[in-house]
């Protein structure tokens, strides 16, 4: 004999299966995306060992090593390990690099980038510290070449606390980002003293005039993002506006916001606000916002990097929209990915024609945009 349920009853008993119902679809939807990804993730590195390494283990060594060691950070990221064949020559390519004072590359007019992005890779390989050493090498190299009173650069110089490449002559962000990298991967903590002094570059690269940054630019463009670089009477890709200010792009404010983070500035600092504020103003994953697709790449793995330094799961925008900007980026590559597995970008410009470099960008901005 059938039984009916009162009304009340009827309605949780529905309620409930369409809870249930719901769980089980996001679980679905959940596992396709982590499959979608684990596809896109392979898919890229099986180009990058048949038809990217070179017989000694490099990728695009014409560009330097600095190619080989993004790719090398990249694979490890995604759970490779430093022992597989295609890794472990790679690896052997740039040890090979490392010269008597830790740096890399000698004679090279990048050593300082070359060496920060080898330092990335030796950290992701070093589980059981086969690289200390070298690691240690490499940080008393990277803190010598840093731009300090070493250089004779007081902390009143806008080059003080900087990083470069050395065939400009002057210190820039893009670098210096690349410098609080590794100087935070070789267990420099946030109060040390070479990341202090990057920090005051940094602070120097943001269009917000503060006691941090008193440099003539910052009052001309107060819109709380970063550019390229206040030294050697200033810099942005992005252009200058009408007043002679130096223009904000995204790529830029990005690192800023990343770096100043692993600097130790927290969320409230007027400094950590403004950038956030501008990137909200900017959101954005079809362009490199203020320079379009140029750098386009290199903006995905900054992006990624700093919102996760941040620690917010989602990323509200101007118009108060919530982002969930895992699942976004995640999506953008996926779409952009070529059908043999690599990414390039149309615009070559800091050779993002190059499909071993665009492709070594791309995981690493995913391997920051797992499914939490």
């Amino acid at each position: 004999m059938s039984t009916l349920l009162k009304p009340g009853v009827a309605v949780v008993s529905l309620s409930l299966g369409l809870v249930c119902v719901s769980l089980v679809s996001q679980s679905v939807m959940a596992a396709d995306e982590a499959r979608t990804y684990e596809q896109v993730v392979n898919r890229a590195i099986d180009y990058l060992r048949s038809k990217g390494q070179a017989a000694d283990g490099s990728y695009s060594a014409q560009a330097g090593p600095g190619v080989t060691a993004l790719v090398v950070t990249a694979v490890l990221r995604h759970g490779r390990s430093p022992d597989d064949p295609a890794v472990a020559k790679s690896l052997k390519y740039l040890e090979a690099k490392v010269a008597a004072d830790g740096g890399l590359n000698e004679g090279s007019k990048y050593r300082n980038y070359e060496t920060c992005l080898a330092v990335l890779a030796f950290r992701e390989a070093n589980k059981d510290h086969r690289y200390d050493k070298l690691l240690k090498g490499a940080d008393a190299f990277i803190k010598k070449d840093q731009w300090d009173d070493g250089e004779g650069k007081s902390k009143s110089d806008p080059e003080f606390g900087g990083s470069g490449y050395g065939s400009k002559g002057r210190p820039d962000l893009s670098n210096t980002s690349f410098l609080i990298d590794a100087l935070k991967a070789t267990g420099n903590g946030a109060d040390s003293e070479a990341l202090q002094r990057a920090l005051i570059f940094v602070s120097r690269c943001q269009n917000l005039e503060t006691e941090h940054n008193t440099t003539p630019f910052a009052a001309k463009n107060p819109d709380g993002g970063f550019y390229y670089t206040a030294a050697a009477g200033g810099d942005s890709m992005a252009g200058k506006t009408e007043n002679g200010g130096l223009r904000s792009y995204a790529s830029m404010t990005y690192a800023g916001l990343k770096s100043m983070i692993y600097a130790g500035v927290g969320p409230q600092d007027p400094r950590v606000k403004a950038a956030v504020t501008w990137l909200g103003k900017n959101y954005d994953l079809r362009s490199n916002p203020g320079m379009g697709d140029a750098g386009l790449y290199y903006y995905y793995q900054t992006f990624a990097k700093a919102l996760d330094a941040l620690g917010q799961e989602t990323f509200t925008d101007e118009k108060g929209v919530k982002h969930d900007w895992r699942a976004e980026l995640r999506e953008e590559l996926a779409k952009r990915q070529r059908s043999d597995g690599a990414w390039i970008n149309d615009n070559a410009r800091w050779l993002e024609g190059d499909a071993n470099l665009v492709t070594a960008y791309a995981l690493l901005a995913l391997s920051y945009a797992r499914q939490k």
